[in-house]
């Protein structure tokens, strides 16, 4: 076992020389470290210590303090110590200049403010590119261009479809078209003009189509119907023909206008050999030299509210459906019909695989002022009895046929917007100002 070092015996203590006891490490007096007292050379380490060289290093020599004059400081003021008295440096490591410390006696007064350095010029950006003739910017990335198909080429994100909502309003009819809330496109479509009779007096049209959802490319179907039933009777009542005749042909016209769409390549048909030609469903009224006039294939509808709402309200069309069949028949009442899930199953529509074409119209003579509500189930599924729909056509509707179509869309919405919404306003009588095409 090793042995610890022992230092040599002393008889009084080196700093104030008092006398000590053996085997004290410490001074009783003076508390004077006796460990720190050289060893005899034969004690001495051989070896270096952590880098230390051999042999212990010399014992330190006791400080002295000067003895502190008493002084009486009764009578002196207590000094003042000014920021100005004491050398600094900057940041920098660089002395401070007099000049900045004030005058002797003064406390700098610190800014209020402290200036900020200006704002770097900002990086020039560049200019947003500009689409190329006849596409558009994409409305998430605006640096991409919309493909035909809707999307963006380039972040893939779908563009707004103008058709989702529409609004359109002339002096004397007004129409609101909807997506929905459950549909992914809008299917339906509306055409509303006004055109002169050959006595010059107005002559009010509004069309409204349905697309067939099973068939296909609906949405074109359906707005190639409303084109080409309005523009056939902005074409006939102006040369005179009456107004039942001009919405049957304009009915014909706009069945070869959707059959058109089916004429497809070959190939198309080998690729897709079950599907449905392109079809939609049409109502249409004319308001002309106090007649009202009402066409229709499918089951949109059209409905008759006086303005007084003191007179019978109405539904002015029937419906080409499997319900209407069978209450038709006498097999089920309307309530039992409408309840089978197979209610609105169509059984006439416009296009090339209906079974046969039967335009339906009819003439009626109001005896008092009313509005004509011409629109798809989307609405009518909401509000499918007269009286139903009476209550949700706000009684200013004459007057307001933009307002009132907004409020019919949104009684659809509000009501769980299952399908697309579209419904047109028609004043009866037409008013003098609605005279003119549009």
């Amino acid at each position: 076992m090793s042995q610890m070092h022992q230092p040599a015996a002393l008889s009084t203590c080196p700093s104030c020389e008092e006398p000590l006891e053996s085997g004290d490490l410490f001074c009783g007096a003076c508390g004077y470290d006796l460990s720190a007292i050289p060893t005899p050379p034969s004690d001495r380490p051989t070896l270096a210590i952590n880098g230390l060289p051999p042999g212990p290093a010399p014992a330190p020599a006791p400080a002295e303090w000067p003895v502190a004059p008493e002084v009486d400081s009764s009578d002196v003021p207590a000094p003042t110590h000014r920021s100005a008295d004491l050398p600094g440096t900057d940041s920098r490591g660089g002395d401070l200049e007099a000049s900045g410390q004030g005058a002797p006696g003064q406390v700098s007064a610190e800014p209020d403010e402290y200036p900020l350095p200006a704002p770097a010029a900002p990086a020039s950006e560049s200019p947003t590119p500009t689409p190329p003739t006849g596409t558009k910017l994409c409305v998430a990335c605006r640096a991409g261009h919309v493909a035909p198909d809707g999307y963006c080429e380039n972040c893939g994100h779908a563009q707004p479809r103008e058709r989702d909502h529409m609004e359109q309003e002339l002096q004397a009819v007004a129409a609101v078209s909807d997506r929905g809330l459950r549909h992914h496109r809008n299917e339906d479509a509306f055409a509303i003009s006004s055109a002169k009779l050959p006595d010059g007096s107005p002559a009010v049209i509004a069309i409204v189509c349905d697309g067939v959802s099973s068939a296909t490319r609906p949405d074109e179907a359906s707005m190639a119907a409303s084109r080409a039933a309005d523009a056939s009777l902005q074409d006939a009542l102006p040369r005179g023909t009456h107004p039942q005749q001009a919405m049957h042909d304009a009915i014909i016209a706009a069945a070869e206008a959707v059959n058109s769409l089916a004429t497809e390549p070959d190939s198309a048909r080998e690729h897709s050999p079950h599907q449905n030609a392109p079809a939609c469903t049409l109502v249409g009224a004319v308001v002309a030299a106090g007649l009202l006039v009402i066409g229709w294939v499918g089951d949109s509808r059209a409905y008759w509210i006086p303005v007084d709402r003191t007179g019978p309200t109405a539904r002015l069309t029937e419906d080409d459906s499997w319900a209407a069949q069978m209450v038709a028949a006498g097999l089920m009442n309307e309530a039992e019909a409408y309840a089978d899930e197979r209610a609105h199953a169509i059984t006439g529509w416009l296009g090339a695989d209906a079974y046969e074409l039967e335009p339906h119209t009819a003439s009626f003579k109001p005896d008092r002022p009313g509005v004509v509500v011409v629109c798809t189930d989307g609405l009518w599924n909401y509000a499918e009895a007269a009286e139903d729909m009476a209550r949700a056509v706000p009684a200013d509707a004459a007057l307001r046929p933009l307002h009132s179509a907004q409020v019919l869309v949104g009684h659809a919405l509000d009501g769980g917007g299952h399908d697309n919404v579209t419904v047109a306003i028609v004043p009866f009588p037409a008013p003098p100002q609605g005279a003119g095409s549009a």
